[in-house]
């Protein structure tokens, strides 16, 4: 009597594990993939609304030097989370409440040096182009002392930018977790549809002639 040959019984067996291992590899690539933004995914990539921004963000792309030339403009839909913070008088605001209007979103702290150093710009470009249709919204994310940022915007005469804060952090923990803030300061140029425009890690000359023109380039769109 012949006993079946071992590596015979072996063989579809390994075959199965490898198969089903490469299913949850790629179903971890996917997953993954959501999550950062990875390749052709991303968890609001795809958003029809934002494919305009796309579109808009290619043409103002020559735009993007001097001053403003770290200024990533997007490449793939993305709708931003709904972001929530409290504005100067503690009331719960969202991102959503500036449907409509273009949003040069920043995140910034008081121990942050860059953050400080680029205030009075953002606060100049406020003063220039805010209105109707656009707005500067600086959120201020120290998880200490309330008071500390209010009296440093103060004491350097930052006069139009709004004091809006999130002392969770929570804004920022957001986008990062959408591959769009790695550290402070963080800005975002955002559409009506809560779409991106473009993304900067770092500071801006936000006052100068550059900066500017791109703003504008957007308000004309």
């Amino acid at each position: 009597m012949t006993e079946p040959a071992e590596p015979a019984a072996k063989g579809p067996s390994k075959r199965r594990f490898i198969l089903i291992a490469a299913g949850i590899a790629a179903g971890l690539a996917v997953g993954l993939a959501g999550v950062y933004g990875i390749g052709g995914f991303g968890g609001n990539g795809g958003d029809p609304a934002c494919r305009p921004a796309v579109r808009l963000a290619g043409k103002l792309a020559p735009l993007a030097r001097g001053e403003v030339a770290a200024v990533n403009m997007a490449t793939r839909p993305l709708k931003l989370p709904d972001l929530a913070f409290t504005d100067a008088d503690g009331k719960p605001r969202h991102l959503a409440d500036w449907k409509g209007r273009t949003v040069l979103l920043n995140l910034w702290a008081t121990w942050c040096v860059p953050c400080r150093k680029e205030m009075p710009a953002l606060d100049a470009l406020e003063k220039k182009l805010g209105g109707p249709g656009f707005e500067v919204v600086a959120i201020n994310i120290d998880t200490r002392n309330p008071d500390k940022p209010k009296q440093w915007l103060h004491e350097v005469g930052i006069e139009k930018v709004g004091r809006y804060s999130d002392p969770s952090a929570r804004v920022l923990q957001e986008l990062r977790s959408i591959g769009r803030a790695i550290g402070l300061p963080t800005t975002l140029l955002v559409d009506g549809h809560g779409c991106e425009i473009g993304t900067i890690a770092g500071p801006a000359e936000w006052a100068s002639d550059d900066a500017v023109k791109l703003i504008e380039a957007v308000l004309k769109k």
